[in-house]
């Protein structure tokens, strides 16, 4: 079964024609999503036998060819096309296929780019260029990986309204004030700045209301300003605090971008890389780094390099397994915050029932971003989404809005608005507040709204309300 089976809002809005290049891990999850999503798909790859695979499982045209092929972009159809989305394996290619798609077409573009050597350029290629958007998965998997690293008790950890709010995932300890505490009594003896908007139990997830009881064992997630989250665990019975030193296998980009950020705030980084070439760039780009020449999968080394006593651990191969033995290993070996990176997902049942702390999936922080700007597109001017989220395995989503005036929707109280069950509003963000809303508040013109809901497919903000 797919990980986005699940209930879906169906848009009476007209679908989007789209057309991606590249037919690789992003690639596919973008075709499974969109087309989901009622969208036209057009798929371009070089490969015949991916094209073959993907136009069998999913309603899709595809053509075998090179993207930055003028004629190839024709037949496909680009004079019809709304959004182009470059997603191969080459930078130069998918940034040569949007600028090849802005001037013969009428259509948005979008392209990945992930080397380093651009990151400090991305907004003069957007804009010299024309992209809409320019997506970088390693960066954003760098990112998310710092932000859980300065608060390591969370599983996950979520941005949103510009960074000025977080969505903190963790699991319930025996011991801890929430268990047997229903949500109403929990706020009622705690004043923290903070709202549970989902709780996965025994792999059920539910969105809970003020009368909700939680146990040990469950993993909740819990919506704070940004200054808040490291008080808001404490208030949860979980003490944390920055790490203080990491140790990072591998040498690729997603390792620069994280030993970058982590650098820039005081944690001391250690890197392993087998690749002489690699560790001489490192040492030259990351001179506060202490870069190793050695294979990050041979134990003794590890052992060498002090895993027992790090107090971070993530393994950044470009190879899942053993990025996941190397998880297992640190978690046996040390009391590591241990975060792992997974490109692929084949066997998703075996992966959640292995001990790999947080786990970090690049390809749906990529494919969120786009899917968010696909969304919006099909949405009435009412309102953009600034960020789509997901949560527990697709299960859940969590969108932000940024609203303008919308009379079914702004000026009413809350309590007066029909929402569709399954669904919560957690902040409203105005002008860099964050409002934890009640019955009696209001959504204005110019606010950003999140919701938290298990419905999926929301391009609108007035898809939260039930239909008449």
């Amino acid at each position: 079964m797919s990980i986005f089976d699940k209930k879906r809002d169906t848009s009476d809005r007209a679908p989007l024609n789209v057309m991606i290049v590249g037919a690789g891990k992003v690639g596919s999850t973008l075709v499974e999503q969109l087309t989901l999503e009622g969208n036209n798909v057009t798929l371009i790859d070089e490969s015949a036998g991916k094209i073959s695979n993907l136009t069998n499982l999913y309603d899709v045209m595809g053509f075998v060819g090179n993207g930055a092929s003028y004629s190839l972009l024709a037949e496909a159809g680009i004079a019809e096309t709304d959004l182009l989305i470059a997603v191969t394996g080459s930078d130069e290619l998918n940034l040569l296929c949007c600028t090849l798609a802005g001037r013969v077409g009428n259509c948005a573009t979008i392209a990945r780019v992930r080397k380093p050597d651009y990151s400090s350029e991305v907004h003069y290629l957007r804009d010299r260029l024309g992209l809409t958007m320019i997506i970088n998965p390693e960066l954003e998997a760098a990112a998310e990986i710092a932000r859980i690293l300065y608060l390591p008790s969370a599983l996950e950890v979520g941005s949103f309204a510009h960074g000025e709010a977080q969505m903190i995932k963790f699991l319930i300890p025996e011991g801890s004030p929430l268990n047997g505490k229903s949500v109403s009594d929990f706020a009622r003896s705690h004043n923290e700045q903070m709202l549970f908007c989902a709780v996965e139990r025994e792999n059920e997830v539910s969105i809970p209301n003020g009368s909700f009881v939680f146990h040990s064992g469950d993993i909740v997630s819990f919506v704070a300003p940004r200054q808040s989250g490291r008080k808001c665990l404490n208030a949860v019975g979980i003490k944390t605090s920055q790490v203080k030193d990491c140790m990072i296998i591998g040498g690729g980009d997603a390792t620069y971008y994280l030993a970058s950020h982590l650098l820039s705030v005081g944690i001391d980084v250690k890197i392993i890389e087998r690749d002489r070439a690699k560790c001489e760039e490192l040492s030259l780009s990351l001179p506060d780094a202490v870069i190793i020449c050695g294979d990050g999968t041979d134990p003794a080394l590890l052992k060498e390099e002090g895993i027992d006593c790090t107090e971070a651990f993530v393994p950044l191969t470009g190879i899942d397994e053993e990025n996941i033995i190397l998880t297992l290993h640190a978690a046996k070996s040390s009391d590591a915050k241990v975060i792992t990176k997974i490109n692929r997902l084949s066997f998703p049942e075996v992966v959640s029932s292995l001990n790999l702390g947080s786990v970090i999936y690049p390809r749906y922080i990529t494919s969120e971003a786009i899917i968010a700007y696909a969304r919006a597109r099909r949405a009435s001017v009412g309102s953009n989404i600034e960020t789509l989220y997901h949560m527990f395995d697709q299960r859940v989503e969590a969108i932000e809005f940024l609203v303008h005036d919308r009379p079914e929707i702004t000026n009413i109280p809350i309590r007066s608005l029909s929402l569709k069950d399954n669904l919560m509003i957690t902040f409203i963000n105005r002008n860099g507040r964050i409002i934890f809303p009640n019955g009696d508040d209001t959504i204005e013109p110019g606010d950003t709204v999140m919701i938290v809901t298990r419905h999926s497919g929301f391009n609108d903000i007035s898809d939260i309300l039930r239909k008449a």
